[in-house]
């Protein structure tokens, strides 16, 4: 159970290395994913669109919502959004950068996805294997069809055992000239993926560094005071339970005692201590009203208010030290003024 519990503290620690990493794994799992599965392609001319632009979309859109439900941050963007305004007003700029750094790791699946069947090429040929230029690359002059039967003819190039318009157009010929422009639109896509992505991971710091820390600074604080207050609540939960607990045992006691006239025992040390951990909130509306206090109201962001310079403010004079407290600290506190 320790281990489980290390490697848990340690996936909280490195939580962007580990959800990075996660992204990555999505991105080779979304790769193999497409070479183990089977094309079928219905050679149908009122389906042939719908089937390739299908495989070719709904994927990247299932593994780009899977990479925001996998990350963590998603239901702290959410909470932090919904929250009332209270004491602690809302930076819409934290937001964004929240929600850019979610949706740039989501993406990386997606992008995988449609590179790889783009470069392959299996669902442009099924897709538009009915828009393929008979004129240009076919035999003009063959008795012609109707449009109908042509389009049908033309569905059944990615099926070569039920192909029969070789007298119009080659099979090999056609997936050739399907497969040649998929790829180019996959080397495309790779490109201006790739340059979107330098972009925004190199270029964007360069022109707002200041608001691009500040953003950076203010969405790691939000990550951490969640952590903190969770990690605080757990705590005070903990040593509630044992103080009841203790309680209703010494109750129990008390009875037997008045029963077999057996003294009763005396409270252990460590629950003294967790009745000490419980900060005043000895009850259960208490700790309703906090929690309820903490989501409507958040504490401002000011730990002690600003040092009144001394003297005449010359910046030669010495000015006392600001002791900032510990963000478990201010928890504590926090629950204490409730």
């Amino acid at each position: 159970m320790d281990k489980f519990r290390m490697i848990f503290q340690f996936l909280q620690s490195n939580q962007e290395s580990f959800m990075n990493g996660i992204c990555g794994i999505m991105a080779l799992a979304s790769a193999q994913m497409y070479s183990a599965f089977d094309f079928n392609c219905p050679c149908l001319p009122h389906y042939n669109l719908a089937y390739g632009l299908g495989i070719l979309l709904v994927p990247p859109l299932i593994l780009f919502l899977l990479g925001f439900v996998l990350n963590n941050n998603i239901s702290m963007l959410a909470e932090e959004w919904r929250r009332p305004q209270g004491q602690r007003r809302k930076d819409p700029a934290v937001l964004r950068y929240m929600f850019c750094s979610m949706v740039q790791r989501a993406m990386i699946a997606p992008t995988v996805w449609v590179s790889v069947t783009l470069l392959d090429g299996k669902c442009i040929t099924c897709a538009f294997c009915t828009s393929v230029p008979v004129e240009t690359l076919g035999n003009t002059s063959h008795p012609g069809l109707s449009q109908g039967e042509m389009k049908r003819v033309l569905a059944r190039i990615p099926c070569k055992e039920i192909y029969n318009g070789q007298e119009f157009i080659a099979n090999e010929v056609a997936i050739r000239y399907l497969r040649c422009i998929s790829q180019a639109l996959g080397w495309c896509f790779v490109l201006l993926m790739t340059t979107l992505a330098f972009l925004v991971r190199s270029l964007r710091p360069c022109f707002t560094q200041a608001a691009f820390l500040k953003s950076r600074y203010w969405s790691h604080y939000i990550d951490i005071e969640r952590k903190l207050f969770d990690e605080t609540c757990a705590e005070h939960a903990r040593s509630f339970a044992k103080v009841c607990i203790q309680q209703f045992f010494e109750g129990m006691s008390t009875d037997l005692a008045a029963v077999r006239c057996h003294p009763p025992r005396k409270a252990p040390v460590d629950v003294g201590e967790a009745a000490e951990k419980l900060l005043g909130i000895t009850d259960q509306g208490t700790m309703n009203t906090a929690l309820k206090s903490w989501h409507r109201c958040k504490p401002p962001l000011q730990l002690h208010p600003p040092a009144l310079p001394s003297g005449n403010g010359w910046a030669g004079e010495r000015q006392p030290p600001v002791h900032f407290a510990a963000p478990r600290r201010v928890m504590a506190a926090y629950y204490s003024h409730v």
